[in-house]
């Protein structure tokens, strides 16, 4: 975790939801016990049982931080954003946004929230109107918000632009005409339009090159520090959570599984789920891939939204204890600042193998 950041840390208290740290007040991003299910209607029936697909999901993001919310397809990542910015509407649970509660906001004051508070889609293609020039996509914000006149608004354009290394020679291209590390840029554009505090990423580069992905991220992070933007950035290779992320929430199936710092999370991660996402993810040496302490082998698929531990079908200690069947985990901090949703979190902690990180940090052993 970067110094800026951790040094003001606040401390989590017991009368707060588990996951949550210091106050609403000096957080810029306050979510607490976010739950959101979803009815599906078929040709026999209106409505059919609902799907949870986020359970009791609380975290906050202090001013400049970058929080991420990490997991597998279908772990509820993108339905916590869009419950966030409004897209959709969560089934309950409290959002506050610079200390106003803003999850049941009527539309009108929500787009003015919206102007502090925006989110970059991971798909350019589908997010950016194929019929406007990339000059008219930037400008399109400004102009819904009664930015400026017209003249002004081109020129900031020109601004936004050159701020995310885009030529001038790219203002009358269309959509289709860049690559997609150019479109991310275009949508990160839009995004910074408003002066906004807080942005959503929602996987920016899970779709790019590895060396684009490098400049994505290292423009992201120039931004971060010269704007003082936070970022809930969402995304599921761990490499780059790692890289990127100062502190963690570790989702499955639509609940929080472990969430802390970046340090803990990937150098002395306590929840069986966290471990075995680190063991999936490739590493270049087969020696510190060893030392991990889980083997790619044991990861099973599945998964239980019924009574018990949702992970449970997936862990070798699950599978055999009763309490893992009936009673589902609560999150306890284990560390501080450290929280597991695992019943044998204490007896797990005890015996966590150390730097199986995906990224060097400097001045590691």
């Amino acid at each position: 975790m970067p110094s800026s950041v951790a040094d003001r840390v606040p401390v989590a208290t017991d009368d707060l939801p588990p996951g949550l740290i210091g106050s609403v007040g000096e957080s810029l991003l306050w979510v607490e016990e976010l739950t959101k299910e979803f009815r599906s209607h078929t040709a026999l029936s209106r409505s059919t049982d609902p799907v949870r697909a986020v359970t009791d999901v609380s975290f906050n993001v202090l001013p400049t931080e970058t929080f991420g919310l990490v997991g597998e397809s279908g772990s509820g990542k993108t339905t916590i954003s869009r419950c966030i910015v409004g897209l959709t509407s969560a089934t309950s649970g409290r959002i506050f946004f610079e200390g106003s509660e803003i999850s049941r906001l009527p539309h009108r004051e929500l787009q003015r929230t919206r102007r502090r508070l925006q989110i970059v889609f991971q798909d350019t293609a589908a997010s950016l109107d194929p019929r406007m020039n990339a000059a008219a996509l930037i400008e399109e914000p400004l102009a819904i918000h009664n930015v400026g006149n017209r003249a002004e608004r081109r020129k900031q354009v020109r601004q936004l632009m050159d701020l995310v290394s885009l030529s001038a020679e790219h203002v009358h291209r269309k959509p289709h005409e860049f690559s997609g590390g150019q479109r991310q840029r275009i949508a990160l554009a839009r995004a910074l339009a408003l002066n906004p505090r807080l942005i959503v990423l929602d996987e920016p580069v899970s779709a790019l090159d590895v060396s684009v992905q490098a400049q994505v991220l290292n423009l992201l992070r120039s931004l971060r520090t010269r704007l003082s933007l936070s970022y809930l950035f969402i995304i599921h290779d761990l490499a780059v959570a790692e890289y990127f992320c100062d502190r963690v929430a570790v989702l499955f199936l639509g609940r929080v599984m472990e969430l802390g710092s970046s340090d803990d999370i990937f150098r002395a991660p306590v929840h069986p789920y966290t471990k075995m996402l680190i063991a999936s993810a490739p590493v270049p040496d087969p020696a510190r891939s060893r030392h991990r302490g889980v083997s790619v082998r044991d990861i099973t698929p599945g998964g239980s939204v019924g009574r018990g531990c949702v992970y449970r079908e997936r862990c070798s200690v699950g599978q055999m204890r009763e309490v893992c069947a009936t009673i589902s985990p609560p999150l306890t901090q284990t560390r501080p600042g450290h929280w597991t949703a695992c019943h044998f979190a204490t007896e797990r902690s005890g015996d966590v193998p150390t730097d199986i990180g995906l990224v060097d940090v400097p001045g590691s052993s």
